[in-house]
Order: C-alpha cells, then structure tokens, then sequence
C-alpha cells in the first residue's frame, strides 16, 4: 500500500468524506474499480485490488481488516486509487 491503513493526514478529503458520507465512498471506490457499487466494501474489493496491484498480504488479513476497520479500509484504498492515478498506474 501506498498509505497506511490510518494514514489520515495524507489526503483529509478522503478520510472526511469516508467518515461522514462513507457510503458514498465505497460506491466511488467500487466506480474506480469497475464494479458494482454494492461491492466497494468487501473483502473481494480488497483482496481483488492487492492482486491487481501485487501488494503483499492475504485474504486472512484482509478478511480482518474490513471487519474491525471497514472506514479505514476503504479510505486506504481510495488513496490508493488517487496517488496510483496522479502518477499514472491505474
């Protein structure tokens, strides 16, 4: 990953608009992703994203993550997504 699961500092606007509108987030997530927006929170969403990116981890991991830190995990991936997108990645 790019940012830490609480790097909150590195892009406010991520983190404000995933604590006070998360379903938004989640749905603009699984947009960047090309899927449905029923599936921007789920450990497939997170587990498919690692994979595509070669980012190490497991499905036990992310398993863990979206249950005890759903808001995080999904912030952690739209920053992803945003700094993969400025440099040219995605």
């Amino acid at each position: 990953w790019q940012t830490g699961l609480m790097d909150c500092c590195s892009d406010c606007n991520v983190c404000c608009c995933g604590l006070f509108c998360f379903p938004c987030l989640a749905c603009q997530l699984a947009m960047d992703m090309e899927e449905c927006c029923l599936c921007g929170t789920s450990v497939a969403m997170r587990t498919l994203y690692r994979t595509r990116y070669n980012i190490p981890g497991s499905i036990c991991n992310d398993s863990c993550v979206t249950t005890w830190c759903l808001v995080c995990s999904v912030c952690q991936m739209k920053r992803d997504v945003n700094r993969r997108r400025k440099l040219g990645i995605l």
